[in-house]
This record gives structure tokens, sequence and C-alpha cells, in this order.
């Protein structure tokens, strides 16, 4: 194996980008089929190293985390985007945010929400009935934009505000997807699709800011009493995370620039992972009656028609178990990447600084080397004992090490909350014959829409 390789399968890798972006995820499929742990090639003007084994993600995002950053081009390709929010900072600044942002995410803080969670799903649910069908993704989208606002936001989301979040999502997701033309076209060029881009950023910008107005003429740094923890006073009270900013900003912490670039990181990337999570979740259980009849006998028994808690999630195991098999089996998060800050070595080759390094979930959560039976949908696979041999990183789909997502333990609580509550009422039928399509942006999107039947349970 040449750390080099002439490229997938007999072709010659300077036609990586155009094949990587028509069609991302064959690309990578095929790419790591025919080579080995580390696969040379160049994407677009980018020399690009992808790596397939978990030890060597592992080298990257944990025990030689601190060698690597976020790689340049994803700062020019996102700055305009996120700006440098949580998930694009580095260094001293990122630590900083983490610090600042980390008790909105308090476990203390995340158990008070699931009352919030399962009524606002509730909600959702009173506008279903039996036979309907309904865009499964765009359903799980508002209400995961619904809750990510009340979450961290301490705020509601009226109806036509949910909408010119997700009507607005579009344009900007299109700007992201894997375009080698669309990579060295200028921002500034007047083509339509920038103009979109522009247009549809400053609608959201202008929904983050009308949101901190409205905070600023309430008591912003206080939490209804109704979701503190008992015990809790004074300094000890959790906060939203809008509170916080406000708080910093008002201390002199934080600029206007600042609170922007957070509020819209966690805008974007608090509801989309969890609600592409829950569509595929959806769209598997569709497709394997047995695992769809597995879950709902545990929801029988745990919860016996009742909503879900909190207190009940920990017994919902087979419910956990479908959400870590659909995102296996489809990572929104579906490539990361990184860019080593020195020369490095991984699986045996020097890796040299200023390179990217793909960090393929797409691939290593499907390969036969880690998985057994790896394209099929097996939840009882995450049964502890056959989980004992398993390759940490053979499966990451929140990173992984100091800079693993914040907002874990939320997505996680919120996703078996919500799938628990809707599935206790409805079995949902995938109503295409063939399977759905992808498309890569920055999250992994089904192409067309996702139709589903609602049948009620008896």
């Amino acid at each position: 194996m040449s750390a080099t390789p002439p490229g997938p399968k007999g072709l010659p890798l300077f036609g990586a980008s155009r094949q990587y972006a028509r069609d991302p995820f064959t690309f990578l499929t095929a790419v790591a089929d025919a080579y080995g742990d580390v696969i040379h090639f160049d994407l677009g003007p980018l020399d690009t190293y992808m790596l397939t084994n978990p030890t060597d993600v592992e080298t990257v995002l944990v025990s030689e985390a601190s060698k690597f950053r976020k790689p340049q081009f994803q700062d020019r390709a996102i700055g305009d985007l996120l700006g440098d929010g949580l998930l694009m900072s580095e260094g001293a600044t990122w630590k900083k945010q983490r610090r600042l942002a980390q008790p909105a995410f308090d476990v203390r803080r995340v158990s008070t929400m699931a009352g919030m969670m399962t009524d606002r799903t509730e909600s959702m649910l009173s506008s279903w009935g039996d036979g309907d069908v309904v865009d499964v993704q765009l359903e799980m989208a508002r209400l995961t934009v619904e809750i990510i606002v009340d979450a961290m936001f301490g705020t509601d989301l009226d109806e036509g505000r949910v909408r010119r979040v997700q009507e607005n999502l579009e344009p900007l997701g299109a700007r992201f997807e894997p375009d080698p033309l669309r990579f060295l076209t200028p921002d500034w060029a007047p083509t339509r699709e920038n103009r979109q881009y522009k247009e549809a950023l400053s609608k959201l910008e202008s929904l983050v800011w009308d949101i901190v107005e409205e905070r600023r003429g309430t008591e912003y740094g206080e939490t209804p009493a109704s979701s503190v923890p008992a015990g809790a006073t004074g300094d000890d009270r959790p906060m939203d995370l809008l509170s916080i900013l406000l708080r910093a900003y008002d201390e002199g912490e934080q600029t206007e620039q600042n609170l922007r670039d957070e509020l819209m990181t966690m805008l974007l990337a608090g509801h989309d992972t969890t609600a592409l999570t829950l569509t595929y979740a959806w769209y598997l259980l569709s497709q394997h009656p047995e695992a769809e009849a597995k879950l709902h006998r545990e929801l029988d028994e745990v919860l016996g028609g009742r909503t879900p808690t909190f207190e009940d999630v920990r017994k919902l195991e087979y419910t956990e178990r479908v959400l870590n098999e659909a995102m296996r089996l489809y990572p929104p998060v579906y490539v990361m990447f990184r860019e080593p800050k020195v020369d490095v070595r991984l699986g045996g080759y020097r890796v040299p600084a200023g390179s990217a390094i793909m960090l393929p979930q797409w691939v290593v959560h499907r390969s036969e080397r880690w998985w057994d039976e790896p394209l099929s949908f097996d939840p009882d696979r995450w049964a502890s004992e056959r989980t004992v041999d398993r390759p940490r990183f053979a499966y990451f789909p929140f990173g992984g090490g100091p800079r693993h997502c914040i907002g874990k333990h939320l997505s996680l609580l919120e996703g078996r909350l919500i799938l628990g509550t809707v599935a206790q009422r409805y079995e949902l039928d995938y109503v295409r014959d063939e399977p759905f399509s992808l498309r890569g942006s920055l999250t992994m999107h089904p192409e067309e829409p996702m139709g589903m039947r609602l049948r009620a349970r008896e």
C-alpha cells in the first residue's frame, strides 16, 4: 500500500474534487475500500489525508489534540456564518468561550429540560392525525428549533419565526455543498447563490438580534423557578446560554460580535444534528418492523402510555440503541477536518503541517473492519457485551477529546424523549418505494422530502 496511491480503483486522484462534489459518500467509500488507513489526495487546492483507522482518529482528536486545529479553509468558508463562535474558535479564545458556556449545558440544568422537551413534542403531535402524511425531516427540524431556542435562549418562537428559520436554512446549506467551482468563487461575486446566501444570513442575524432585544427587556439572569433543581440558589442557579452571554457582555467580557457568533452557532448547530438523527431513525424503523416492534414493547413496559420523564430515560435502553444505530449508519456530521500545526506521523506516514486531515464518520462507522454486517440496522449491536472489543473511535458522531460537542448530553436526552413520546402514539411508514438519496453540506441531509404516513397505535 502506498501513502500516495494513484487513485481509487485505478482512477487518477487529480479528479478527486469533481468526484467528491458529485457524490461525497460514494467517493469516500470507494477510496476507503481501495486503500488503507492513510489515503493522500488533492481535494481542490487542499493537500488532503484521509484517516480510516480509529487509532489514528483518536490520536488527532484526543491523545495529540494539541498538535491540531480547525483548518483554515473552514475559517474562510464558514467564517461569515458562524464567525468566531464556539464551533470555530481556537486557542485561548475557545477555552474562554467553552468555560463561559459550560454552565448552560450542566447536567443538572439539562435534566430540568425534559418536561419542556416533551411538552413541545406533545404540541407537535396535537397537529398530527391518523393517516396523515408528514415530511418528518421538516417536522423534526421545526421541533428541535423550538427546543434549542427555549433551552439556550430562554424564549419562545412563534410559528412565523420558526418558519423564518427553516426557510433560510436551505440557501445557507447550499453554500457548503462540496462543489469545487463554488469553493473557488469569491464571496463578492454577484452570483444568484451568493445573493441568496447573504439574504438568508441577514434574515437569521435579524432574528437573533430580535431575541436579544426581547431578553434585554426581562431579568435575563434568572431562570424560571419551575426549572431550577432543588437546593440551587444564588450563583448556583443554572442559566440559559443567552443569559450568561448577556451578563458577560455587560461586564465587558463579550462584544456584540461575540454575542452574534455564539448565538448563530447555537441556533444552527444546536438543532440540525438532532433533527437529522431522528429523521434517519424514523426511516430505519419504518424499514425494520421487528426493531420497531421491540421499541414499542419497551415503551409500553416502561411508560405504560404516559409521557416519558427524565427519570425514565435510563430505563429506555433499546430507545437509546435505536438512536445510536441511526447515528452510526447515517451520521449527521459525516466528515470532520483538522489541520496539523506541526509535522506529525499518522499511521506510519509523515503528514506535513498545514495539510487537511479528513476524519470520515461515514467511512469508519460503516467499515467491516470494526463492525459485523456494517450496513445492517441492528440496534442490539449496542448491547454492552457486544461493545467490549470495539475500538473507541470506531464511532464518533459527536467528535471527541477536548473539543467534543458541548451539546452531546442535551441532544441525547432530547432524542430519546422525542422518540419515546412520538413512538408511543404513532408508527411512521416511509411513503416512497425507493430509498432516499443523500446530499452533503455542513451536515448530511436527505435529498428528497421524507414523507411518512402516520398510523395511530392502538
